[in-house]
């Protein structure tokens, strides 16, 4: 029956004796036998429409086979606007990873999700597009790259902000070392202003037709408010990092990608819930200061004033400055340093520094950049969470980069499904980048306490309070399963 919604529940058992994972060179057989990759998607809300629409407009050579939505009239909508009439829905992902049709599945859920739905995918056989943020706390990114490596799968984070060609030129004007030495990368701080909030939600029964126990899967059971649930679901810790690991998460990944660093040394964070009047619990306003191995990074966040830094995010050498997104070139001004302090009544008396006539030079050339838009994210705050507007065209009727960033990540998974071939937005940069911005939350929600990181072995130092929100018991049944199919 065309467009069949399966509402059954699969067991544990039941599932985990029906996977049968490929190897690489019986998965290449079956799809050399048309080239065609089947897609299912799992999560239909904000960002999972967009990614149903990016593959019905721009993928001719995939087929739209499934979707799953823990809240039924999601199902039966995006079902429709799949316009793939053989394409079946699901309530439940374990029936869905089944289907022996899908061959990779695009992971758009709330984050406390992304681990156990990428680690259950490569158990069952597929390869695995999951959004960003990776992760909500830092263990569960080392569990995704085991699954990934044990059973061989491709699988790619939705970082797709990385796709802008911008950041390779970036990444070889730092290579280059004609900013001199870095000393501090300034990431524009995301700022909008949502005062005073959506309000607080009194505890209730869940709407008709929306599972909640399989909503909330491995985060603590809660009683259900609407806050805690579709969409809002990102301002409580149970099942986000709030605003530094979703919007963050974009400047964060183009960061490490123009640095070629792995992770900071030391990171400290202060912040909170200060100005919005909900029940939320991440923070409104936050700032994070990392250090690396010779400079520093920082970057934040405000929900409740929406001031907009011209200068975006800035990589600061001591010859020169890279305004990211633009890659405009600022060069600092070469001079003798007695001539920099300030003068007061002319020369300094006796035995103070003597002031000259040399001019200020620069010390490198100035470079004018593309004209793009700023910010690290590479596609600039300007298009709003989730890509605001990422549907539409660019004037002329042309794609905007937004949506070629989107498509050219998604382009990349489909030809590494096909090939097998590492992606460019790897999990691993996704793993990196989630770590970065559970650092700066574990700091915060430490009362701002310095957190000292080993970025080679993946580990807090000298802190057990701080090493214990490395990681979580997931609730049962799912930290059984977690067991079952990798060594945690």
């Amino acid at each position: 029956m065309p467009n069949e919604v399966e509402s059954n529940s699969s067991t544990r058992r039941g599932f985990l004796g029906s996977m049968t994972a490929l190897t690489a060179a019986s998965y290449n057989r079956v799809l050399g036998a048309n080239d065609r990759v089947g897609i299912g998607f799992i999560g239909y809300g904000l960002i999972g429409k967009q990614h149903i629409y990016n593959f019905k407009k721009s993928f001719p050579d995939v087929d739209r086979v499934a979707l799953c939505d823990v809240y039924k009239p999601r199902v039966e909508e995006g079902l429709a606007y799949m316009e793939s009439p053989n394409a079946k829905g699901y309530s439940d992902f374990r029936k869905m990873y089944e289907n022996k049709d899908i061959d990779g599945v695009v992971v758009a859920t709330p984050d406390h999700w992304h681990a156990m739905l990428t680690i259950m995918a490569c158990a069952a056989g597929k390869d695995v597009y999951v959004e960003k943020p990776l992760t909500v706390f830092i263990d569960e990114g080392k569990w995704m790259l085991a699954a990934m490596n044990k059973y061989k799968r491709v699988v790619v984070a939705g970082t797709q902000r990385n796709h802008n060609p911008g950041h390779q030129v970036a990444k070889k004007i730092v290579e280059s070392g004609v900013l001199g030495k870095i000393q501090m990368v300034k990431l524009g701080a995301g700022g909008r202003n949502i005062y005073p909030g959506f309000g607080k939600t009194p505890v209730e029964n869940p709407p008709a037709g929306f599972d909640y126990d399989l909503w909330l899967g491995p985060a603590p059971k809660k009683p259900y408010q609407k806050h805690r649930g579709l969409y809002h679901f990102r301002w409580f810790w149970d099942y986000s990092g709030g605003q530094l690991t979703n919007l963050g998460a974009h400047s964060v990944a183009a960061f490490l990608l123009v640095m070629g660093v792995k992770g900071p040394t030391k990171v400290v964070s202060f912040g909170g819930r200060f100005t919005l009047e909900d029940d939320g619990e991440t923070p409104d306003i936050q700032e994070v200061l990392y250090e690396f191995p010779g400079f520093m990074m920082t970057t934040g966040l405000r929900e409740a004033n929406g001031y907009r830094d011209g200068s975006g995010s800035v990589i600061m050498g001591n010859k020169g400055n890279l305004v990211l997104g633009s890659n405009q070139v600022v060069p600092e001004m070469r001079n003798d340093p007695a001539n920099l302090i300030p003068r007061f009544q002319g020369q300094q008396p006796i035995g103070g520094a003597v002031f000259n006539d040399t001019k200020a030079v620069p010390w490198i050339e100035a470079q004018a950049g593309t004209g793009g838009r700023g910010g690290a994210g590479g596609g600039g705050r300007a298009q709003g969470e989730a890509g605001r507007g990422a549907g539409r065209g660019a004037p002329g009727g042309g794609e905007s980069l937004e949506e070629q960033m989107f498509n050219a990540n998604k382009r990349d998974w489909v030809s590494c499904i096909k090939s097998r071939n590492k992606p460019f937005c790897d999990l691993e940069l996704g793993h990196r980048t989630a770590t970065i911005c559970n650092l700066g939350n574990m700091s915060l929600r430490l009362g701002g306490r310095t957190i000292h990181w080993d970025p080679e072995k993946e580990v807090v130092v000298g802190d057990k309070e701080a090493a214990a929100m490395c990681t979580k018991q997931y609730r049962a049944p799912w930290e059984g399963i977690l067991h079952s199919l990798i060594k945690v």
